[in-house]
C-alpha cells in the first residue's frame, strides 16, 4: 500500500513528466534494435530483460542547488541502494537496473556535470562489480560496433547503474594506465566470481577474457615506461 502526503504529490507531479519521458526513451530506443547499431539485437541487451522482469527502478536527483561534490556523493550513495535491491543471485539479479535522472540541469551544463561526476565516481562502481553509464543529449561517446552511432544520448540527463557483464571490457579501457589496470583487474575478478557463480552465467566469448588480459598487460607496460621516464627526469 502506497500512501502520499500533499508534499509527496507535489514532488510526484514535478517528477512525473521526466520519468515518463525517460521511460519512453528506454522502451522505444534503448530496448529496441537500431539500423545504425552495427550488430543484431537491442541497443542495450540488458533493457528488455530488465523491463520484462520488472527489475528496473528510476530515481530523480534534484541537483539544482548542489555543487559537483554533493552530486557525486549523492550518486555514489545509490551504489549501496542498488546493491541492496532484490534479487541478489541468479539471472534475475543480473537484470537489475537503476536509472538516476537529473532533470533540472540544463542540456548545456550536462556534459560538465554528468561527465565530470561520472569520471570522479566510476572507479568506485567498477570496484564493486558494477557499471555506471553517463547519458545526456550531447554525449558523443560512439557505439562499440559503429563509431558514428551515439547510444548514450538521452533526452533527460541521467546515470544508469547495472551489474558488470562480459561485454563491458569495451568500456573499461581508460587512457590512464593506472585506472585501466584497476578497471580490468576488477573486470577479470568479477567474471571469475560474481558473474559465473553469483549470477550463474557462462562466459560465452572467451576472446573477451583474452582481450582483457592483453589490455592489462599493455597497461602495466605503459605504467612501467612512465615510471622509468619519471626516474630519468629526477636523475
Amino acid at each position: 500500500m502506497q500512501l502520499y502526503t500533499p508534499i509527496d504529490l507535489e514532488q510526484l507531479q514535478q517528477d512525473l513528466p521526466s520519468l515518463i519521458e525517460t521511460m519512453q526513451w528506454v522502451q522505444n530506443f534503448v530496448g529496441k534494435a537500431h539500423p545504425d547499431l552495427g550488430r543484431n539485437g537491442p541497443v542495450c541487451p540488458f533493457v528488455p530483460h530488465s523491463i520484462r522482469s520488472n527489475k528496473m527502478w528510476l530515481a530523480v536527483l534534484r541537483a539544482k542547488n548542489l555543487d559537483m561534490d554533493q552530486i557525486a556523493e549523492t550518486v555514489l550513495g545509490y551504489r549501496d541502494v542498488f546493491l541492496n535491491l532484490e534479487p541478489h543471485k541468479g539471472a534475475a539479479g543480473l537484470r537489475k537496473t537503476l536509472l538516476i535522472i537529473v532533470p533540472d540541469i540544463s542540456l548545456e551544463d550536462a556534459p560538465k556535470i554528468i561527465d565530470g561526476t561520472h569520471q570522479k565516481i566510476k572507479r568506485f562502481f567498477v570496484e564493486s562489480g558494477l557499471m555506471i553509464g553517463e547519458f545526456h543529449k550531447h554525449n558523443q561517446v560512439p557505439g562499440a560496433h559503429n563509431p558514428n552511432f551515439r547510444p548514450f544520448q538521452s533526452p533527460v540527463p541521467m546515470f544508469v547503474i547495472r551489474y558488470m557483464g562480459e561485454s563491458d571490457i569495451l568500456f573499461l579501457q581508460d587512457q590512464d594506465p593506472r585506472l585501466r589496470i584497476k578497471y580490468v583487474e576488477a573486470y577479470l575478478h568479477n567474471l571469475e566470481s560474481a558473474y559465473t557463480q553469483q549470477f550463474e552465467q557462462k562466459i560465452k566469448d572467451q576472446n573477451k577474457i583474452k582481450i582483457a588480459q592483453e589490455v592489462l598487460e599493455l597497461a602495466y607496460k605503459e605504467l612501467q615506461e612512465e615510471n622509468l621516464q619519471e626516474e630519468n627526469l629526477v636523475h
